[in-house]
C-alpha cells in the first residue's frame, strides 16, 4: 500500500510517511481512554471529559455514543455544582470522517516530522506531529456547531512502546447511584466549596500551561490541552485537544513487535509451487477428458508415472537401507 500524505481522508498506520521518513504505528491501535477535569467556577459547573482514543481505527459501537466513523471522541459531563450535582452527557466527535451527515467532516490527516513543524519548542524533538479534523460539536449543527480537531506530537522515546499507563477500560458510571453514593457526592461537594479557592488558583495556574506543558504522569499517552484556538476561517474558533504520545514507534527505523509474524522467502515459494502443481494437474486432467475422454487415473498427467511414485519410493528407500547396512559391514575375510 502506498503511503498516505497530507490532505487524505484516511491513513494505514503501518505505512505513515512524515517528510521523507516512513513510520510504523500499528502497534499503536486499539481503543485507549484519557481523563481529564475542568472546573467552571463563574458558572459553578464541573465538566469530567472522557476521551476515547483508537488512532488506527474507528471506535465503533464503543465510543461512547459518538457517531460512527470517529477516531477521537470526547464524552463529557456537565455537573452543576449548585443544583446536587444534577449532570448531563454530552458526546463530542473530536476526530473522524462523518460524510454521511456532511461531506466536508473528514480526517484529513496531515503528519510532519516534528523538527518541521516550524516551533522553536520543536527544532531539536525527534518524532511526528499529527493533526486529525473532521470533528464538530453540536456535529449536525452548521450554523451553531464549532469545529473540533486533535494535534497529537508522537514523541520518540526508545524505551517506551506507547502502552505504558495505558487505560483500556473505561469506569462505569452509568445508572443509579445508591444511597452511599450520593452521600458521598453530598460531601465532596463541601469539599469543593470548602477548596474553591485553592482549586481556582490551580485551575487558573493550569489554563495558563495547558497549550505549552502536558500533565505530569508518567503514562505514555497524555493529556496536553484543551481548548478554544483560532480556526482555519476567519473569525472563527476551532476546539483542540492536544495530546502527547512517548513511543519507540516514533522513532526513526524502529520495526513493529510483530515484524517476524510475517510470511518469509520459502512460505512463499510452497505455496506458489503448491498452487502450480495444482493447476497444472487441473489443467491436465481437463484436457485428457475433453481431447481423449480419459477416465480415472488415466485422466491425470502422465498418470501412469504418478501411479508408479510408491513403488519408486519403496524401491529408493530399499536401496538406502541397503547402502546403510553395506557400509556398516566389514570388509576382508572372515575367520574359518
Amino acid at each position: 500500500l502506498l503511503a498516505l500524505t497530507s490532505g487524505t481522508t484516511a491513513f494505514d498506520c503501518p505505512d505513515i510517511l512524515a517528510g521523507d521518513q516512513k513510520f510504523n504505528f500499528k502497534s499503536l491501535g486499539g481503543p485507549r481512554l484519557l481523563h481529564w477535569e475542568n472546573y467552571d467556577y463563574d458558572n459553578e459547573k464541573l465538566y469530567n471529559h472522557t476521551f476515547h482514543i483508537d488512532l488506527c481505527a474507528n471506535l465503533g459501537k464503543k465510543n461512547g455514543g459518538c457517531h460512527g466513523g470517529a477516531r477521537i471522541c470526547d464524552v463529557r459531563e456537565d455537573i452543576d455544582l449548585s443544583e446536587e450535582n444534577n449532570s448531563t452527557v454530552n458526546h463530542i466527535d473530536i476526530a473522524g470522517t462523518f460524510t454521511t451527515i456532511n461531506k466536508n467532516l473528514v480526517i484529513d490527516a496531515k503528519f510532519n516530522l516534528l523538527s518541521e513543524s516550524g516551533s522553536n519548542a520543536d527544532a531539536s524533538r525527534k518524532g511526528v506531529k499529527a493533526e486529525l479534523h473532521g470533528g464538530r460539536f453540536p456535529i449536525d449543527s452548521k450554523k451553531n456547531g464549532r469545529d473540533q480537531m486533535a494535534i497529537i506530537e508522537f514523541v520518540c522515546d526508545p524505551d517506551r512502546t506507547g502502552d505504558e499507563g495505558d487505560e483500556t477500560e473505561e469506569p462505569d458510571n452509568s445508572g443509579d447511584k445508591d444511597d452511599d453514593n450520593k452521600d458521598k457526592e453530598g460531601d465532596d461537594k463541601d469539599k469543593d466549596k470548602d477548596k474553591k479557592g485553592e482549586e481556582k488558583h490551580k485551575l487558573r495556574r493550569r489554563e495558563g500551561e495547558e497549550t505549552g506543558k502536558c500533565e505530569d504522569s508518567d503514562a505514555s499517552l497524555r493529556f496536553c490541552g484543551y481548548a478554544a484556538e483560532d480556526g482555519v476561517k476567519k473569525d472563527t474558533k476551532t476546539n483542540v485537544l492536544r495530546l502527547e504520545w512517548r513511543t519507540k514507534y516514533a522513532c526513526k527505523d524502529t520495526k513493529p513487535e510483530d515484524g517476524g509474524s510475517h510470511w518469509g522467502f520459502f512460505t512463499w515459494f510452497i505455496i506458489i509451487l503448491f498452487l502450480a502443481t495444482a493447476a497444472y494437474l487441473i489443467f491436465g486432467s481437463w484436457l485428457n477428458y475433453n481431447r481423449y475422454g480419459a477416465r480415472g487415473w488415466d485422466l491425470l498427467p502422465h498418470g501412469d508415472t504418478i501411479r508408479d511414485v510408491p513403488y519408486i519410493l519403496k524401491d529408493w528407500a530399499r536401496r538406502v537401507a541397503s547402502t546403510l547396512q553395506g557400509s556398516g559391514s566389514r570388509g576382508g575375510y572372515s575367520a574359518v
